[in-house]
This record gives C-alpha cells, sequence and structure tokens, in this order.
C-alpha cells in the first residue's frame, strides 16, 4: 500500500509494539528501522534507521502507563521524523493518557488534555488519529485534524457473535456514559439502562440505583475507560441486585492500573472485554475473565484511508 503523494512509514514507540506489528502486518508493511532507547539517566533517545524523507508517516504510539516516559517518546520521534524532512506526521494514539483532565475540576488545576494536545502539535505532528476519546471535544483542544475512531463496530460484531440479542440489555455505568452506550444499543436494537452513582473521591464509586428494568437480561456494560474496575464491579453487584441474569462488560481501553485485574477477576462480572490498544499487563493476560479484541484491523484501514485521502467517517456509517 502506499500513500497518495508518497510512500507510507509506520514506526512503533514501545508503548505496545504487539499492536503496531498487527497493524503493519494489516497493511502488509514492514515496520521503519527506528531505535527508541534510553541513556543510562533514562533520558530518551531516538534513532530513524531508514530514509523517510517525503513519505506518509504514522508513528503508533498509546500514552499509557507510563504515560510521562511514552508521552515523551512520541514527541522526540515526531521530532526525529520531522528533522528527517518527512513530508506528514500522523501520531496514531490509540490510548491518549490525560484526556481525563479535560476541564478545570476546582480552583488552581490544570486542563492537562489541552496541555498535552498543544506538546503534540508544537513537536511537529500533522494530524492525530485516537480511538474512542475520554471526551470528544477534546479533539477542539488541538489546532491539527483529529480522527476520533471507534472500537464500537468491533465490539458490535463480537457481541452479535456470542449473544442471543433478544435477550440483552445495553448498561451505562455512570450518567456520563449514556450516549456511548445509547448508541451501541441502537447498533443491536436493545434496551437500554443507566447506572446511578455517586463519586465520593476519585478512585472510588458508590453505586446508587439502576435506572431501567434489568430483571431476566444479560446486562452488557459499556464504557471507555477501566481503571481500578470499582465502578464496573459495583455495577454488576447492583445489576445482579437487581435480577439481571448475568453482566459482561465491553471497554474500549483496559488501563487497570494497581490490583484491578485481581479486583475484576474476584468479581460477579462473567467477563470483561477490552480492546488492546494498551498492552495488556501479565496481570490482565492471567485474569480468567479478561478477554481482548483486536483493533489492528480498524486502525490499519483508517491508516490506509488517511494515506490515500479517502473517507474515514464512512468507516463507522
Amino acid at each position: 500500500m502506499s500513500a497518495k503523494n508518497g510512500s507510507i512509514k509506520l514506526v512503533a514507540g514501545n508503548s505496545n509494539p504487539a499492536l503496531a506489528q498487527e497493524i503493519a502486518n494489516w497493511l502488509h508493511l514492514p515496520l521503519t528501522k527506528a531505535v527508541v532507547r534510553r541513556f543510562a539517566d533514562m533520558e530518551i533517545f531516538v534513532e530513524i534507521q531508514e530514509n523517510v524523507r517525503g513519505s506518509d508517516v504514522f508513528i503508533v504510539q498509546s500514552t499509557s502507563f507510563p504515560a510521562n516516559d511514552h508521552l515523551m517518546e512520541l514527541l522526540i520521534i515526531t521530532d526525529a521524523l520531522r528533522r528527517a524532512s518527512a513530508r506528514r506526521i500522523t501520531a496514531v494514539i490509540p490510548y491518549f493518557g490525560y484526556a481525563r483532565q479535560d476541564r478545570k475540576v476546582g480552583s488552581r488545576a490544570p486542563i492537562s488534555a489541552k496541555l498535552v494536545a498543544n506538546l503534540i502539535t508544537h513537536a511537529g505532528v500533522d494530524r492525530v488519529m485516537t480511538l474512542d476519546l475520554h471526551a470528544a471535544q477534546i479533539q477542539g483542544f488541538f489546532d491539527i485534524p483529529v480522527d476520533n475512531l471507534f472500537a464500537s463496530p468491533v465490539m458490535v460484531r463480537d457481541i452479535k457473535e456470542r449473544f442471543d440479542l433478544a435477550n440483552v440489555m445495553v448498561v451505562s455505568p455512570d450518567v456520563g456514559g449514556v450516549v456511548r452506550a445509547r448508541g451501541l444499543a441502537k447498533r443491536i436494537n436493545t434496551p437500554l439502562a443507566i447506572i446511578d452513582k455517586r463519586r465520593e473521591r476519585a478512585g472510588e464509586s458508590e453505586v446508587m440505583n439502576v435506572i431501567g428494568d434489568a430483571a431476566g437480561y444479560t446486562c452488557i456494560l459499556v464504557d471507555d475507560i477501566v481503571d481500578s474496575g470499582g465502578t464496573l464491579v459495583n455495577a454488576a453487584d447492583a445489576l445482579l441486585a437487581n435480577g439481571a441474569k448475568d453482566v459482561y462488560a465491553y471497554i474500549s481501553h483496559g488501563v487497570l492500573s494497581g490490583g484491578a485485574a485481581a479486583r475484576i477477576a474476584s468479581s460477579k462480572l462473567k467477563e470483561l472485554v477490552i480492546t488492546d490498544s494498551i498492552l495488556p499487563t501479565d496481570a490482565v493476560v492471567k485474569a480468567p475473565n479478561i478477554r481482548t479484541l483486536s483493533i489492528a484491523a480498524l486502525i490499519g484501514e483508517a491508516i490506509g484511508r488517511t494515506a490515500a485521502e479517502e473517507s474515514v467517517s464512512s468507516l463507522f456509517d
């Protein structure tokens, strides 16, 4: 595959090499030879070992844990490519870190998502491609084009293959995720319920009510990020207490920090399904009720369309 105005080059950082290789395989392209390593004091060193002059370059790099290291890798790779005369640089960021800090939550608090957008833009990125942004308005934080892809087609395909849709109910784990959950429910033509919760402090949540009749349904919780897992575990307990048959969860980004994988494994969740936007840890891989869906084909198709100057939004029509 080639770009409309030059060759396609794929460069991988260290955040998710497995996903980068899958995308390269899907596009039938080799990963561009590059060195991304650390000096003794942990400074990042990057060297692009192939000619990229005039090329359409895509950097595959999630800004997941350790977020700061992976963000710096992205910025330095971008600078190296810009100085090597790449024609266009697209940052493919399957998981966009700092997205949860998209507004001031109190006096003298930062809007870190905007700061990160500025850093990426000023480093020399021409376009950003990401997946299921925590807040869609973050696209407006960039002064360059942003393609916000959606994992819903991958999830819908998996749900249709595994469930009897006549007995399925889609559930939003909080009021803020209703639009996302409603979109999925509409795609598979199922009813919708909402968990009304009160969050006392960051990382903790208390389920208060289930809005909707979940009795007898197989419930599917839908959200963009699972971090501590507390919200999902509490939501599953509330749904089962309200008569749900089983509870599953489909989440775009499996952050799963700390003991989250163990918390999910010991919970009443039948299964947590995440994408590979973030490289799964050993704990996640070993968890018996956590399964990963590949988004390589979705991102690969979007990269191919971007390079050929074709529509990306039509992927989700």
